[in-house]
């Protein structure tokens, strides 16, 4: 069954923003830290941010200073918030669910389907 739900991904100009969505079930919301994953084709899946139940957050070096993610507890939504996107950031971003780290996949127990971005240059 699909628990976490993307939306908010398509095609940008590199300097461009987007934001994506992740609707979770109010079960997996509550108990699990929120991030978001990204794969681009040929690499490996690779941690992009978190957030905790205490809202504590983690972001890739690749990304700091340019995305941003925070939650909505009444909606149990997570977003993240790209800004000054670059055609590095082009991948299939997952919304995930778990024990997250900021390296590997590793402590993941729910995925999204993925949601496809795409920056231009």
């Amino acid at each position: 069954q699909v628990q976490l739900v993307e939306s908010g991904g398509g095609l940008v100009q590199a300097g461009g923003s987007l934001r994506l969505s992740c609707a979770a079930s109010g079960r997996i919301f509550s108990s699990n830290t929120m991030g978001w994953y990204r794969q681009a084709p040929g690499k490996q899946r690779e941690f992009v941010a978190y957030i905790t139940r205490g809202s504590n957050t983690n972001y890739a070096d690749s990304v700091k200073g340019r995305f941003t993610i925070s939650r909505d507890n009444a909606k149990n939504t997570v977003y993240l918030q790209m800004n000054s996107l670059k055609p590095e950031d082009t991948a299939v971003y997952y919304c995930a669910a778990g024990g997250l780290r900021t390296s590997g996949i590793a402590g993941a127990q729910y995925w999204g389907q993925g949601t496809q971005v795409t920056v231009s240059s």
